[in-house]
């Protein structure tokens, strides 16, 4: 990922969005050639000078300060995640280490397995789908059943057909998704295998590149989904996603349900007809 070039695009895409009367300044009478900001007024509104500004949002003013940079992402009005993307594009670079597979420590696996009454899984990098508990499988798709390269979150929302039919809501949800990786490519530029998946999508994917080009990052936290599972009908969740200690690349995702809620009662019947055939005591 060229970081200057993305620093550039993300600064400009964030800018564009904001007009004068949302951030207080007067109007002047200029006409403008550029919907929102002007690259003077963040500047004025930041504190900076647009020279510095200009230089900054081109990539060649070094490493800003905490205070320029928290003060760049007040008057661009940036969110949490997006002030978190800000402050990575702008990081040094870091030397091409290469990038550790990511494997889910038994103890996590344990919990995923205790979890046995609602969807749970495990993400890494890129969306990776480390671990996944059998409700998850069932109620998404098999990801132990495919290829490891392939056990992949984004690349089930975008590429899988069956995913469209079973996502409610599915645009939201995908495009959310495509942010969570755009997130993901600041923080990890050299990441291969993250440039192979993005450019997977860009081919095989007719909504990808209008998403990815928007320039929107999100942390996933917590929310709500629907999905339309074929044997149970509608399953209405409300998602938590966790941290787990020891490395900062993995998500907890929960599915939670409401108790006594007739998503409760699908998944419970979901659980009793999937279960696998206990084996036949020996004789």
């Amino acid at each position: 990922m060229d970081r200057s070039r993305e620093l550039a695009d993300f600064l400009r895409s964030r800018r564009a969005r904001i007009t004068p009367d949302l951030t207080g300044l007067p109007a002047d009478g200029r006409t403008r050639r550029v919907p929102g900001l002007r690259r003077d007024e963040v500047a004025r509104l930041a504190g900076v000078s647009t020279e510095y500004y200009t230089r900054l949002e081109q990539g060649r003013a070094g490493n800003p300060s905490p205070e320029v940079t928290e003060a760049i992402a007040r008057a661009l009005q940036l969110d949490p995640a997006e002030r978190e993307h800000l402050t990575d594009l702008l990081a040094r670079p870091a030397r091409h280490a290469p990038i550790s597979p990511q494997r889910v420590r038994p103890g996590l696996h344990l919990m995923l397995q205790t979890l046995d009454h609602v969807p749970a899984f495990v993400l890494g990098r890129r969306t990776d789908v480390l671990a996944a508990n059998r409700l998850a499988r069932e109620v998404l798709t098999d990801f132990d059943a495919l290829p490891a390269t392939q056990r992949n979150l984004a690349r089930y929302y975008l590429l899988d057909p069956a995913a469209r039919e079973r996502t409610g809501d599915w645009e939201r949800i995908a495009s959310e998704t495509v942010a969570v990786l755009r997130l993901e490519a600041g923080r990890h530029p050299h990441d291969r295998r993250l440039a192979d998946l993005v450019g997977e999508l860009t081919l095989r994917s007719p909504e990808f590149s209008a998403w990815w080009n928007d320039h929107k990052v999100l942390r996933r936290t917590h929310g709500t989904k629907t999905y339309h599972h074929p044997l149970v009908g509608e399953l209405r969740f409300s998602y938590e996603s966790l941290q787990p200690p020891g490395d900062p690349d993995q998500t907890l995702c929960v599915y939670n349900v409401e108790p006594g809620s007739p998503t409760a009662e699908a998944l419970r019947l979901l659980t009793s007809w999937t279960a696998p055939a206990s084996p036949h005591p020996a004789s």
